[in-house]
């Protein structure tokens, strides 16, 4: 049986993505820093895991690496956004938001960097529009999203000599939280929680999306319609985009 390992498996696109996979066959872990509602199955494992906390990735890497004979892919999904102006974001918010969508990520991505290499398996780094374009009132998520899609487009190069794949995916709105308070004061939430995006999809649709582009190969996938046009408009004009796009989530 295959095996996925899922961060921010109790959000929206996290069960959306284990549901899809279990369909399939497949065995998924699910790292979440809460777990509450998930239920530990044969082919559904929830671990609760601060991420941002090394002995706790250790622990829950060793746990996940004692119950499962290989990792055939691993999802880099949890991550956080901050919504507002600059002017307003101050640099704890800002490191808070890089603790989990990058450094997350790049510890959990050497954690399994072997167990991936056994298996010949696949890196799934879940970036954002915002991780090739700008976006008006993310600057923290869009800089930590740029970084994102930076390393792990850098890690292909380096594990594609050990049969290793390493996929970006890109979704615009995703509607995972919807109506999610931030919490406290400092703007930060869960993506997907925001009133300011427009043609939103459904989990079920973006994972679906995801899956068909793990299947045919791609090393980089615009997840969704706005994704897709942002990607290749971008390219070709940022200005063009740069306008577009605040015309856009202004008007939201």
């Amino acid at each position: 049986m295959k095996t996925a390992v899922i961060s921010g498996g109790n959000g929206g696109l996290g069960r959306a993505l284990s549901a899809a996979l279990q369909a399939r066959g497949w065995r998924v872990v699910l790292l979440d820093l809460h777990t509450e509602g998930m239920e530990d199955t044969p082919t559904q494992i929830p671990i609760t895991c601060d991420l941002t906390n090394p002995e706790a990735l250790a622990r829950a890497t060793k746990a996940v690496l004692s119950r499962c004979e290989s990792i055939d892919l691993v999802v880099y999904n949890a991550g956080i956004t901050h919504l507002g102006a600059f002017d307003g974001l101050d640099e704890a918010a800002l490191r808070k938001v890089f603790e989990i969508n990058l450094f997350a990520a790049a510890n959990m991505a050497q954690a399994f960097l072997q167990a991936v290499r056994d298996a010949r398996g696949t890196h799934l780094a879940i970036s954002s529009v915002a991780g090739f374009s700008p976006l008006y009132h993310r600057t923290a998520y869009a800089a930590s999203k740029h970084a994102l899609e930076g390393l792990f487009g850098s890690l292909r190069s380096e594990e594609r000599p050990y049969g290793v794949r390493t996929i970006i995916a890109a979704p615009s709105f995703v509607a995972t939280n919807t109506g999610h308070v931030p919490a406290g004061q400092d703007g930060t939430t869960r993506p997907g929680s925001a009133s300011d995006g427009f043609d939103v999809m459904t989990p079920d649709e973006a994972a679906a999306v995801i899956l068909k582009g793990l299947d045919k190969g791609r090393d980089f996938i615009p997840v969704g319609r706005v994704a897709r046009l942002s990607y290749y408009i971008n390219r070709l004009s940022p200005r063009l985009f740069q306008r577009l796009m605040e015309k856009n989530v202004k008007g939201h």
